[in-house]
């Protein structure tokens, strides 16, 4: 007798998620069995292959750059004490607060002919440096992406490091190891998981940017399908580049899952729970103070200091009421959507322990894909179906009954929220998956024999352990909320700005000096969530060596 699979609650509730979530990506890549028009004939034939030239130069730089800083200043942070060490181990992911595209045009400034930076050569030099590089060029690029992303690589590394305790290093000097090869054939290996989660990340925060590639003018397939919609008004040619993006993004997951298969780390030891820094005297531990602190100088104390020189030049002239409104507007996306996210993320990585299928694991990495989307295009995808269900509806209501509502969905933040939902579901799921993957499967073995129901092991064993990473992940969602530009400015209602918004119509324009004020309310903002993430990471701390002290006695 044949057997038929009768999906359970769970089950159903995360292909529902799985649906509503690729649904506009679905729109998307539709568009791939379509024809193409004559545009596409002819980009495809003259621009296409310097479009994935770019696109793959630029991404492999980032992703290269932030491995670097971000693994290595977090097994510094983790591994040395040095003056300052408690300071920069959170003051790091400060970059956090500045949007992408507000860094690259202060950068820009600073480092042009007319900059500060070029001004101070030519006075101690005599002239204008003429060996002085591009600062509009894909180096240039590169520098800003990786001061803006390495924050995320930075978080999880160092957690990863600090959790894994002394005695994975002290059983790698037993078998001979010195200590560099005990960092790069122990260390590195176990913390891989939560590496790679950091470099999902600002992967596909890379392939998805348009603001920052846009004011480097280095073309991309965000620039492209720009210039398709807006230039060209050639909606096909425009999904069939996201579509791109889509498969290449695919691919870096596969690529994650293959490497990662068979391979999970799992603290087993309360007591071993943190790892004792090697305090470094003289000038080593100055030096290395010396090297956080320039790293974070680049990444915010410069770029700061530009835009409340710009502020203050022009804060008389721009400052009025409506900041006040697009301010409010601007945190209350924030946090809707950080509630929103932060329940469907965790739903999302609970949901396949209790069903150990493949299809199941596809269905997330594939759930997770909408953080590589244009969000100009994710927002047309999010929009066409809702929209239609919107007419729908309108229909029923005023068939069957006579109430004749003004708005329903379209013309509200649900269709913002929505598009949220796809765009950032990524950002909430890394840190909470990253989390769960701590959690030993024998815990939930061992509730379920007691009789605990799914819904109680989640609530009173998964939430309590789970909390650190969920609630950075609500933090990450509002930063990245708040900074979000294309979604905002083609779904809000009308007339129903925020920050980013102001910031786009400034820029658009070449008011940079003007874009200041909203740009520093927005970082200023940014600020507090950031906080929240370095009081998050110090009771974490605070909790292990409790902990460790508490298993000692």
């Amino acid at each position: 007798m044949k057997r038929t699979y009768l999906p359970d609650g769970w089950t159903t509730l995360l292909i529902a998620i799985c649906a509503f979530v690729t649904g506009p990506i679905a729109v998307v890549l539709y568009h791939l069995l379509l024809p193409g028009d004559d545009h596409w004939a002819h980009m495809s034939e003259h621009v296409l292959g310097r479009l994935i030239g770019n696109t793959v130069f630029l991404t492999l730089g980032v992703l290269s750059g932030t491995a670097l800083l971000g693994v290595g200043l977090a097994w510094l942070v983790a591994a040395f004490d040095f003056p300052g060490r408690a300071w920069f181990r959170w003051a790091m992911i400060l970059p956090f607060a500045f949007p992408t595209y507000v860094l690259g045009y202060v950068w820009i400034d600073i480092l042009d002919v007319a900059g500060p930076v070029q001004g101070l050569l030519a006075d101690l030099l005599g002239e204008k440096p003429a060996w002085f590089p591009n600062p509009q060029s894909g180096g240039g690029l590169m520098f800003v992406m990786t001061l803006a992303f390495y924050p995320y690589v930075f978080m999880l590394a160092r957690g990863a490091f600090e959790q894994q305790g002394r005695r994975a290093l002290e059983v790698a000097r037993v078998f001979g190891y010195t200590p560099g090869r005990a960092f790069f054939k122990v260390v590195l290996p176990m913390a891989r998981p939560w590496i790679a989660s950091g470099l999902l990340l600002a992967g596909m925060e890379t392939l998805s940017d348009f603001g920052t590639v846009s004011i480097f003018n280095y073309d991309t397939f965000t620039t492209a399908i720009y210039k398709a919609w807006f230039g060209f008004f050639s909606l096909e040619t425009a999904a069939q580049l996201a579509s791109m993006l889509v498969l290449a993004t695919l691919g870096l997951l596969l690529l994650e899952k293959y490497f990662q298969h068979r391979k999970r780390f799992y603290q087993v030891s309360q007591s071993d729970r943190q790892m004792a820094p090697f305090r470094l005297h003289g000038w080593r531990g100055w030096a290395l103070s010396g090297l956080f602190a320039t790293v974070l100088a680049l990444g915010f104390g410069f770029p700061l200091l530009h835009l409340l020189y710009w502020l203050a030049q022009t804060l008389s002239t721009e400052l009025r009421g409506d900041y006040w409104e697009w301010l409010g507007h601007t945190l209350f996306l924030g946090f809707l959507a950080a509630l929103l996210l932060g329940v469907t993320a965790t739903l999302l990585a609970y949901a396949p322990r209790l069903k150990r299928h493949r299809w199941m694991g596809g269905l997330v990495a594939l759930a997770t894909m909408g953080y590589a989307l244009p969000g100009s295009v994710l927002a047309v995808g999010v929009y066409i179906p809702l929209v239609w269900l919107d007419d729908r509806l309108y229909t029923w209501i005023t068939t069957h009954t006579r109430w004749e509502p003004q708005t329903l969905i379209n013309g509200t933040v649900i269709i913002v929220l929505a598009a949220y939902l796809v765009r950032f579901l990524a950002v909430a799921y890394q840190p909470i998956q990253s989390a769960m993957q701590r959690i030993r499967p024998n815990m939930d073995e061992s509730a379920r024999s007691l009789g605990y129901s799914r819904l109680a092991i989640l609530r009173r064993i998964h939430l309590p352990l789970l909390r650190n990473g969920l609630l950075t992940a609500c933090l990450i969602v509002i930063i990245d909320v708040m900074k979000e530009m294309p979604i905002t400015l083609m779904t809000r209602p009308f007339g129903w700005d925020t920050l980013a918004v102001r910031i786009f119509e400034l820029t658009s324009e070449g008011h940079y000096e003007r874009a200041a004020l909203p740009a520093s309310m927005l970082v200023l903002t940014g600020l507090i969530p950031v906080a929240m993430l370095m009081w998050v990471g110090n009771r974490e701390k605070d909790d292990g060596a409790r902990q460790v002290a508490a298993d000692h006695e």
